[in-house]
């Protein structure tokens, strides 16, 4: 009973932690997004298309340093950088208001540099645990709900307080400084992984150049499929998270600031209770190809849910949440719990951040590169338009991908305990 009981003040503690420490990250990352920024424009650009690609841009630098620097990051620096990192995030918006438009977009790319590392930093406190589930499907909630609150947050400073489009993102970032600190500190409190987490999940270690390149030598094929079905995940779901506002007036919701918040609870609720039951499955193999059905389940959600929209079958606001599930029943795996197990299978040297900054590279550079094309080879189709076909594509794509990557990883199982059964029995 001692034991059950010092269980849940661990997971109380750290889910909380967690989840508190990232849905501060957003408040200095995503109110931006909330506001039209109308009438501006530089070099043939959409403002604020120029603003979410400059963030984004440097959010896609910051991961693919992530690669080595979250990798390599050893316990005792976590504190220092997780604060600092959020400090040099809020002088950036205070720089972004100070700066005349549209000039200032440059600072966006600041913002997106100091923010990218955050989420390694975090999910290095929880992973390779017995219940990395269920804290990580704490930490991942924090995404999906904390994005439409901030914008909500945002918009209310701009109307409660008369706050200027340019100062908002400042000062709702400087709302969340305070309780930053407190979750960062609460991160640090939680004790190390004990000899049983390590049993069950192998033990994380720093990584080095060479166990980086072992492991990209020896699973290069799946990895890459995951990561190009990641890419185009990122993309897909940073379109809807930037342009939320405009896909919302486009389906009938102008004005409702609370809307954001509402669809994505609904949303975070149904992800997060689904994926939290894996951890009942001790079994790494056989959670891994559970997160598999999942994926496979989000990709014809996503497909299906807007074929029956653009039927009229589905209200516009059950399709948004319905594709919003299905976007991140796929989404919030690879953010943490798909690569915690993927390693626990095949018991690897290595740590989630590694496997999940090469994802997170690529997935922001596809997000950039998206924007981009929409910006300049797709201007005259609406933001609604192009989001439902992003959707076919996704269910398309995803689902093939999905299925390759799947018999790739089988077949690499099988093939690596063929040859331990055949070294074991040359030893006896």
């Amino acid at each position: 009973m001692e034991v059950k009981k010092q269980q849940m003040i661990f997971l109380a503690h750290g889910a909380l932690a967690a989840f508190g420490a990232y849905f501060c990250m957003y408040a200095f990352r995503k109110p931006f997004s909330a506001v039209p920024f109308e009438g501006l424009g530089l070099w043939g650009m959409d403002y604020k298309i120029l603003l979410i690609i400059a963030q984004v841009l440097g959010y896609a630098i910051s991961k693919f340093a992530g690669i080595r620097y979250v990798s390599e990051m050893e316990a005792r620096h976590r504190p220092w950088y997780l604060v600092g990192m959020i400090l040099l995030a809020e002088l950036s918006l205070v720089l972004f208001a100070l700066i005349p438009a549209p000039y200032n977009f440059l600072l966006m790319i600041f913002n997106g540099l100091t923010l990218g590392m955050v989420w390694g930093i975090v999910f290095s406190y929880l992973e390779g645990r017995k219940f990395t589930e269920i804290l990580g499907v704490a930490l991942c909630g924090s995404f999906i709900v904390s994005s439409g609150v901030v914008k909500s947050i945002g918009l209310w400073t701009m109307d409660q307080w008369s706050i200027s489009a340019f100062w908002m993102p400042a000062v709702t970032g400087a709302i969340f400084i305070l309780p930053m600190v407190v979750f960062a500190w609460m991160l640090e409190r939680l004790p190390a992984p004990s000899p049983e987490d390590e049993a069950l999940k192998s033990p994380r270690v720093p990584m080095t150049k060479e166990d980086r390149m072992r492991v990209m030598t020896r699973f290069i094929f799946p990895l890459l499929l995951l990561v190009f079905f990641y890419t185009l995940l990122t993309a897909f779901r940073d379109f809807r998270d930037n342009f939320a506002r405009e896909l919302w007036d486009s389906v009938g919701f102008e004005g409702d600031i609370m809307v954001f918040s509402y669809s994505e609870m609904i949303v975070a609720v149904v992800v997060l209770l689904i994926l939290g039951g894996v951890v009942v499955i001790r079994d790494n193999l056989k959670a891994l190809n559970t997160y598999f059905a999942l994926l496979l389940m989000g990709v014809l959600t996503v497909g299906g849910s807007t074929m029956l929209f653009q039927a009229g079958i589905l209200s516009p606001f059950s399709w948004m949440v319905a594709s919003g599930f299905g976007l991140y029943i796929c989404y919030v795996p690879f953010n943490c719990l798909f690569f915690d197990r993927f390693i626990g299978v095949f018991h690897l040297k290595a740590n989630a951040g590694f496997l999940i900054y090469i994802a997170d590279a690529f997935g922001y550079l596809g997000s950039v590169m998206v924007l981009v094309y929409k910006n300049f080879f797709m201007d005259d189709i609406s933001w609604l338009n192009f989001f439902i076909y992003s959707s076919y594509m996704i269910a398309l794509v995803g689902f093939i991908l999905m299925i390759i990557s799947r018999w790739a990883i089988q077949k690499k199982y099988k093939a690596i305990t063929s040859e331990k059964l055949m070294i074991h029995e040359q030893q006896v």
